[in-house]
């Protein structure tokens, strides 16, 4: 009942003949793979279904190693068949990954005197190719962060959050990274008793964003202070904002810790995303404080999907305590996603 038969069609600028696409399904019962197809000598592909409107539909292909997604196949019965472009792409360790925007947000100091710190980084690739890394042992992509940070973790981005580490002063992306616009985030933490933070520009950045919660904290290295001021879960945070070049450096020289409320993490990190409007990151506008909603179920399903394209058939190569904390991910992405679902019906 209120099924429907759609059918997609997708092309690519250069028609790859016998690429096989396979249509994923992801509802509150059941997901995966439903149906798959080889492309024609126009490179076009074909899937008919009956389309339950309570469940996502994505398609995908594998192209030199690497899985690409198209967009979700819509699926609301008032709306004409959606043709998806779906686009996979040769693979390339100079093709340039550029920053667009990187946003660091410092806490004040917790009970035992350690500063959280969250990095919202916008990374941007031109051009028809993949950037991968050179070779295994090196990372896709990398830039660094305060040599005292410690206990690096990475956030729900456009990036699968395994692929995203941590060496020696720098954090790294072990993943193919694809053209367009890809979001990283990273929370860490500084040591109490540090008195200073640098951080180290080796690419340029159109945008550095930098938000202090700290009175007494000074930033040198070029960013202007902001009259304006944004205020998160009611704490008050001081912004700087500039151009930084090549080579650059921003310095955050730290004040002595005080015995503070205890900081919640997890609820800074929200709050950080929902302050930033992706809208405004686009165009390189001073951030203003909004409230967006959770993680939709399109953005939710990417990551599940990235995750199983990773993992898929290899748990007899992969370690046993790896396998099990990819399932337990998957729990978690699937148990979201199935909220997302449910109030994306509630909503209409």
């Amino acid at each position: 009942a209120g099924g429907r038969v759609l059918r997609a069609t997708a092309t690519d600028s250069v028609p790859l003949p016998g690429l096989k696409v396979v249509l994923h399904r992801v509802g509150r019962l059941e997901q995966g793979p439903i149906d798959s197809a080889l492309t024609d000598a126009a490179g076009r592909f074909h899937f008919g279904f009956l389309a339950d409107t309570a469940a996502i539909y994505l398609v995908s292909a594998r192209h030199a190693g690497i899985v690409y997604f198209g967009p979700p196949v819509h699926t609301n019965p008032i709306r004409p068949d959606t043709a998806i472009t779906l686009a996979v792409a040769d693979t390339s360790s100079d093709a340039p990954v550029n920053f667009d925007a990187r946003h660091i947000v410092v806490s004040a100091p917790a009970a035992d005197g350690t500063r959280s710190v969250v990095e919202v980084v916008i990374l941007h690739t031109d051009g028809p190719l993949t950037r991968v890394g050179r070779d295994s042992t090196q990372p896709v992509w990398a830039e660094r962060i305060p040599a005292a940070a410690v206990g690096l973790t990475a956030g729900e981005g456009d990036l699968a959050p395994e692929a995203i580490g941590r060496l020696g002063d720098s954090v790294v992306v072990r993943a193919p990274i694809s053209t367009g616009e890809k979001q990283i985030v990273i929370q860490y933490t500084i040591p109490a008793g540090v008195p200073r933070l640098d951080y180290h520009f080796d690419a340029p950045v159109p945008l550095v964003n930098l938000m202090v919660e700290e009175p007494g904290a000074t930033v040198d290295g070029g960013l202007t202070q902001q009259a304006d001021a944004e205020r998160i879960q009611r704490r008050p945070f001081r912004r700087w904002q500039g151009r930084v070049p090549a080579g650059g450096v921003v310095s955050i020289r730290l004040p002595r810790p005080r015995q503070v409320a205890r900081w919640a993490l997890r609820g800074l990190i929200a709050l950080v995303l929902l302050g930033l409007a992706v809208g405004a990151l686009r165009v390189f506008r001073a951030p203003v404080a909004a409230r967006v909603p959770p993680p939709s179920p399109d953005a939710l399903l990417n990551t599940l999907a990235r995750l199983d394209a990773t993992y898929d058939g290899r748990e007899a190569e992969v370690p046993p305590d790896e396998w099990a904390r990819y399932l337990d991910e998957r729990a978690r992405l699937k148990a979201a996603l199935t909220d997302a679902l449910a109030a994306r019906r509630s909503a209409t």
